[in-house]
């Protein structure tokens, strides 16, 4: 993203990349990686308009462009590669032959060499399966000590959203969790399942998740600050 400042009127001027206009009512700014600033905007917004809503969020813009750039880096898959599940890093060993594509021992995964251009795709097929095992012992755990009731559990590709539960009970956990230790899994799986309970955010809310999990908010605290690596590749 480029910018340039105005002395004269002692402003950051940010160049917008691009505008797209809609039949949306409101003016919205999207940072995108690489640096771009998009515009969204009603079909008779002007230019000037434009700009000084630009203008007037020029901290934010710039706070959302240095949020990007400290995003981790891609995730490489070569030798001795650490990479993630439940809280631990694991390193990488390759090994020549094409099957089996990718194993997990406890101490290491091993990928084999043959299989090294889908070792993306193949470590989320991976994280996904276990994701599933260990949300549905999780919430069977702590559904029997406390007595909840739920329907179905589904493994989303969630990004943000760590967990939902729906109006008809089903349970949601993004598959990416599997990387943030079990204390904090445990964290997720109890918020969800007191919704079926409660379903705000009311102080009722909170002492029923305090009930099970004395500690919550270190665990929530943990989440909050570490969200960004839990993203994938």
């Amino acid at each position: 993203m480029r910018t340039s400042f105005d002395p004269e009127n002692n402003l950051i001027l940010i160049e917008i990349t691009e505008i797209i206009r809609s039949k949306r009512k409101t003016i919205a700014l999207v940072v995108q990686p690489g640096g771009r600033l998009v515009v969204r905007a009603p079909q008779r917004a002007t230019l000037k308009q434009i700009r000084a809503i630009v203008e007037r969020h020029a901290d934010w813009v710039e706070a959302k462009l240095k949020e990007m750039e400290a995003r981790p880096a891609p995730r490489t898959f070569t030798e001795g590669t650490e990479l993630p599940y439940l809280g631990g890093l694991y390193p990488l060993r390759l090994t020549p032959g094409p099957v089996p594509a990718l194993r997990f021992d406890g101490f290491s995964f091993t990928l084999a060499d043959g299989a090294a251009s889908q070792a993306a795709s193949l470590f989320e097929e991976w994280y996904r399966r276990q994701a599933r095992k260990v949300f549905t012992e999780r919430v069977r755990h702590y559904a029997a000590g406390d007595g909840f009731e739920y329907g179905k559990l589904r493994i989303s590709s969630a990004r943000t959203r760590w967990g939902s539960c729906s109006s008809k009970g089903t349970l949601s956990f993004t598959w990416r969790l599997v990387l943030a230790p079990l204390d904090v899994v445990d964290y997720v799986v109890v918020h969800e399942l007191v919704h079926l309970r409660v379903k705000n955010h009311s102080p009722d809310f909170w002492r029923g998740v305090e009930a099970i999990l004395p500690d919550y908010k270190s665990r929530r605290k943990w989440l909050k600050a570490n969200g960004e690596s839990l993203h994938w590749p």
